[in-house]
């Protein structure tokens, strides 16, 4: 039990620091940024996982195995001893588990309610002052000088854009923005974005929720460019980029987490250089040793968890 416990305190370490840091800095995630996305979740998954695991590992050791804990420490929580083997190390390390557990499940409940409401108002608000969509491009157009885009998710889904931002492009790259936010909608970015959010907010003080956070949205900025490059072509999609970025406003009216990823310099600097470059994807063997990788970076805590409470 104690070796299971230092093997999945190890892992956690690695999850928490050297390895999001070398992710967060590699080149190779421009190249395909779904494979990369795949592996921040498996981190993040993993990371958890590893670290509720190592503290309940360590706290159900004396017992053998995590039910036998339960079945030892339950009967006298209220009142009696601690049982003989269990001292107040053990105990902290078992509450320790169990709330961080409970932490990040309500910070993931209430950061998705959070976003309902805010999606539930900007719908309100889309029906209340932006004209139906139009044939041309399919989305809401909103009276504003602005020029600015953005998508609101969720049962019931919208893509909005400015007056403004119709006046500053030509048909080609407002078909480009337009496929780019469409592009967030049908891949369920808002979802994965969520999560993040979600381990940001529960661990604000952990430098790698920010940090992946920061770069889980990149990722899905620079999946959404994909979609229009494929259909109406690099250079619209860059020229629209310049454009809107140099009108000195931001990209989007949304609080979405799409829309922050959208109106970040930096992000468009790397989307732009990614444009200009035309990188290559990544081998497809490459891709299945990543896909591998953040599979048993999920799968060994499981799995040792497993067999603990076994």
């Amino acid at each position: 039990m104690i070796a299971a416990a230092v093997a999945l305190g190890a892992l956690a370490l690695a999850l928490a620091w050297p390895v999001p840091v070398a992710l967060s800095r590699a080149d190779w995630p421009a190249r395909s940024p779904a494979t990369a996305l795949v592996l921040w979740q498996g981190i993040a998954l993993g990371g958890g996982l590893s670290m509720i695991g190592a503290l309940l590992a360590f706290g159900a050791s004396p017992a053998g195995s995590l039910s036998g804990a339960a079945d030892a420490l339950i009967p006298v929580i209220a009142a009696g001893p601690i049982l003989e083997g269990f001292g107040v190390v053990h105990l902290a390390a078992l509450t320790l588990a169990v709330g961080l557990a409970v932490h990040l499940a309500l910070n993931l409940a209430t950061t998705a309610v959070r976003a309902e409401r805010a999606r539930r108002r900007q719908h309100r608000l889309i029906d209340l002052l932006a004209s139906p969509a139009s044939a041309s491009t399919g989305a809401r157009v909103l009276a504003h000088p602005v020029p600015a885009a953005y998508c609101v998710p969720g049962l019931r889904t919208a893509t909005v854009i400015t007056d403004g931002l119709v006046d500053l492009l030509d048909d080609d790259e407002l078909r480009a923005v337009v496929g780019h936010e469409r592009a967030h909608l049908d891949q369920l970015h808002h979802l994965v974005l969520l999560a993040f959010r979600a381990w940001h907010a529960a661990l604000p003080w952990f430098p790698i929720a920010n940090r992946a956070e920061r770069s889980v949205a990149m990722l899905t900025e620079m999946l959404a460019d994909d979609a229009p490059r494929r259909r109406v072509g690099v250079e619209p999609l860059r020229t629209a980029l310049l454009r809107v970025g140099s009108s000195g406003a931001s990209a989007a009216y949304s609080d979405s987490p799409t829309a922050s990823a959208a109106s970040d310099e930096r992000v468009l600097e790397r989307r732009l250089a990614r444009l200009e470059a035309d990188l290559h994807p990544l081998d497809p063997r490459a891709r299945s040793a990543t896909w591998l990788l953040a599979t048993a970076i999920v799968a060994v805590p499981v799995c040792v968890l497993a067999a603990i409470a076994a």
